[in-house]
């Protein structure tokens, strides 16, 4: 089995950026690399900023988080990866933009470099057919906030193999996360759970059963969710929402997976939740306040 040593992350946006915080906190040699110098720069200090506030919860200590910027160097292009033992892919949840970025990054591996993505939907055994090297490629699902959530969903393509597999799970446990193995069908465990309980309760407020407030508040107290659907929603991104639920609908032709037309009209107004400031909820003022 090939030992993983150093990391590659393709995407610096929120996903990308924890990626590269866990595995440099875990002692990994990292490299960072998006579409410009300035994303870069910009999940770096992301990285800096979500260890800072480690440090100030007492998580890790000062030393810890000087130690694992050390070990985040910035990536301007895919040669930038040749000596890598393994590169993961943490791009928007868009398959064609994915294909892209992984038919650029495999000429400049080393032949036993694995791949992986961090996909919450897309089918792993499609990702691979488009890679130089589908045994040695997989899934491996960070759940968001990377720093924060315990689980990754590692997901076999119909060509990985065993020793991908089980150098994956051996770098997953360095990093202290939990692991939960789905097979590769359309959005795997998690987000096949999540997804459409999220859609259903946009479904909820479109046909006025409720409003924002109360379907979150009804959820929150009623079933103890930590954060109602639709903040949750507003979290994930409803982008990504309306992504995860069309790979849904497109896999597995079931009209329950329908996305809701209100996910729809909120994504056409760009109305994406906390990373446009609108979505559910408008947070430009000091307090987010329902927009429904």
């Amino acid at each position: 089995m090939v030992e993983i040593r150093s990391i590659g992350v393709v995407g610096a946006g929120q996903m990308g950026a924890g990626i590269a915080h866990v595995c440099a906190l875990a002692g990994f040699e990292v490299g960072l690399h998006d579409v410009s110098r300035e994303r870069i720069e910009a999940g770096l200090a992301t990285v800096n900023g979500n260890l800072s506030r480690q440090v100030g919860s007492k998580k890790i200590t000062e030393e810890q988080r000087d130690e694992a910027l050390k070990r985040i160097r910035p990536v301007v292009d895919m040669d930038g990866f040749s000596d890598t033992d393994l590169v993961i892919e943490a791009a928007t949840e868009n398959e064609t933009v994915k294909r892209k970025i992984l038919t650029q990054l495999c000429p400049s591996l080393k032949p036993s470099a694995m791949v992986g993505t961090n996909t919450s939907s897309i089918s792993i055994t499609r990702l691979a057919a488009s890679t130089d090297r589908p045994e040695r490629f997989i899934g491996i699902h960070f759940m968001n906030p990377v720093p924060v959530m315990q689980l990754v969903e590692l997901v076999r393509g119909i060509a990985t193999e065993d020793e991908t597999f089980d150098a994956a799970k051996v770098f997953v446990a360095k990093l202290g996360k939990t692991i939960a193995v789905s097979e590769d069908f359309p959005a795997f465990m998690v987000n096949r759970i999540l997804l459409p309980m999220i859609n259903e309760a946009i479904y909820t407020l479109y046909e006025g059963v409720g409003s924002v407030d109360a379907i979150d508040t009804a959820m929150k107290l009623g079933a103890n969710h930590p954060m109602g659907p639709l903040q949750l929603a507003d979290f994930i991104g409803l982008d990504t929402c309306l992504s995860i639920m069309q790979v849904l609908h497109d896999g597995l032709a079931d009209s329950k997976y329908r996305p809701c037309p209100l996910l729809v009209k909120y994504v056409e107004a760009g109305w994406l939740g906390r990373k446009t400031q609108r979505g559910f909820y408008d947070y430009r003022g000091a307090t987010p306040v329902p927009t429904r």
